[in-house]
């Protein structure tokens, strides 16, 4: 795992609360290597989900710096750090967001067809097979709102993977789900990643699957800590 996908370097991230200035993040840095799992952990308002966020792109550090397989990622416009997620990165949180109003299949279709070479019929065979992948051949015509909360969290995991990112990033990606169906989730989570061969970046409170990262990084007050878990 020599190759590194993702690295932040002295990152920091102030917000400004009236006249007072909060510091989420102090001076972290990060690499994420080809091929390898990396857990976060930490309590609550530790700055774990600004951390993701910032890594993703969609937001930005007020100092340090952010590379994506080897090239600035923080210092670009809006538009192009939308692009490279498209083209690099896929998302999955702890609440879905998938659209109510499309299917699984169009949910699952939706970040191949805005590109501007999708082709229909390749996009919807690849849907399909995701979907087939994570076990949900039999729902692709149902909406969201038809689907049980295990069922939306597939559909959201097949969202991420469509685009066959270098990378998934995950926010309490089995935070919303009850015990068996977190475990469920958990597997399939390990068995992608694997098959897949891609990375992945997860901020967890579930501590079988930090466990189970090749990485585990504690996050206290906006800094790395000794892993605890």
């Amino acid at each position: 795992m020599s190759n590194v996908v993702l690295e932040a370097r002295n990152i920091q991230k102030q917000f400004n609360d009236g006249k007072a200035s909060i510091e989420v993040i102090k001076d972290l840095s990060i690499k994420v290597h080809a091929g390898e799992f990396v857990s976060i952990v930490g309590a609550s308002g530790s700055g774990k989900s600004t951390l993701l966020h910032i890594l993703g792109g969609l937001d930005l550090p007020s100092k340090g710096q952010v590379l994506l397989n080897g090239e600035r990622f923080d210092h670009l416009s809006e538009a192009e750090r939308g692009y490279l997620r498209n083209q690099n990165l896929g998302f999955v949180y702890q609440f879905h967001h998938l659209l109510p109003e499309f299917t699984a299949l169009e949910n699952v279709a939706m970040p191949l067809m805005l590109r501007s070479d999708a082709n229909y019929k390749q996009v919807k065979l690849q849907a399909e097979k995701l979907l087939d992948r994570v076990g949900l051949s039999h729902r692709l015509t149902h909406t969201p709102g038809e689907l049980s909360g295990g069922e939306r969290q597939r559909v959201a995991l097949a969202r991420a993977l469509v685009t066959q990112p270098k990378l998934m990033m995950a926010d309490e990606p089995t935070g919303n789900l009850d015990r068996k169906t977190a475990q469920q989730i958990f597997v399939l989570l390990k068995e992608l990643q694997q098959e897949l061969k891609m990375s992945m970046l997860i901020v967890t409170h579930d501590e079988q699957l930090a466990r189970s990262a090749d990485q585990t990084l504690l996050m206290q007050d906006g800094m790395w800590a000794d892993p605890k878990v």
